[in-house]
């Protein structure tokens, strides 16, 4: 069965009255796939992209095509499934549950506390990529962002280098990479080679990303290169 199809049983569910909101459907992720965490994250992350997607809609209080169309290029599904992303996305937007409550319930698929749950930040790359679509990240969605972003537990270094990844125009190479301006070149190229490891599309897929969101990887690979590429340049020229 299907990803989306798992997902479509979970919006029957929702829908049936045997789960009164996205925010319980979050926590049924946990109970019904505890003893298959590969399958638990693969669903959590789907669940997760497509409610907060409508949550942050919801906060800007403007849905616009650029944004639909960014949101269909991260979920590459087949057209038969459609439906269940777009039910659960407006059961997501009419939901009376704060955006909060549904990022806390999914901070605590990855435990509760933890530090370093990539997951979570493949999840806040995959709303800034959807929040940019229009052309600007917008104040209310650059506060939702950061809100997402302290639930979390991503550190404000790694969101600052997020928002710098999707930034509008020119690109600050440094920020891209995360590391501070003027960095011996070694260390450079030793931080910038651990991204590529941890950012590589398998990897991603190991912890949670499902292979129909590996878009994400490739826009994402592409600005650490185009970064690295940037300082090495500068290096060469100097």
């Amino acid at each position: 069965m299907s990803i989306w199809a798992r997902i479509g049983e979970f919006v029957a569910r929702i829908s049936a009255g045997a789960a009164s909101g996205v925010a319980d459907l979050v926590e049924a992720v946990r109970t019904v796939f505890e003893g298959d965490p590969d399958l638990r994250r693969r669903v959590a992350f789907s669940v997760a992209m497509i409610a907060l997607s409508a949550k942050m809609a919801k906060a800007d209080g403007i849905v616009t095509q650029d944004e639909i169309r960014a949101f269909q290029d991260i979920f590459a599904m087949p057209q038969e499934e459609r439906r269940n992303v777009e039910r659960l996305y407006r059961l997501a937007m009419a939901d009376t549950a704060g955006y909060e409550i549904y990022a806390a319930r999914l901070a605590g698929l990855c435990g509760s506390g933890q530090p370093d749950c990539r997951m979570l930040e493949d999840i806040l790359d995959g709303l800034f990529h959807i929040a940019k679509a229009d052309g600007l990240i917008h104040e209310k969605e650059l506060r939702f962002l950061r809100r997402i972003a302290e639930i979390f537990a991503v550190g404000e270094r790694r969101f600052e280098a997020i928002l710098a990844r999707h930034a509008i125009g020119e690109k600050d190479p440094w920020a891209v990479l995360g590391i501070d301006r003027g960095t011996a070149f070694d260390e450079v190229r030793r931080h910038y080679l651990r991204l590529v490891s941890d950012n590589h599309p398998d990897r991603m897929m190991a912890r949670g990303v499902p292979e129909e969101f590996l878009a994400l990887a490739n826009d994402r690979m592409a600005a650490l290169n185009a970064a690295y590429e940037t300082i090495e340049r500068g290096r060469v020229a100097a």
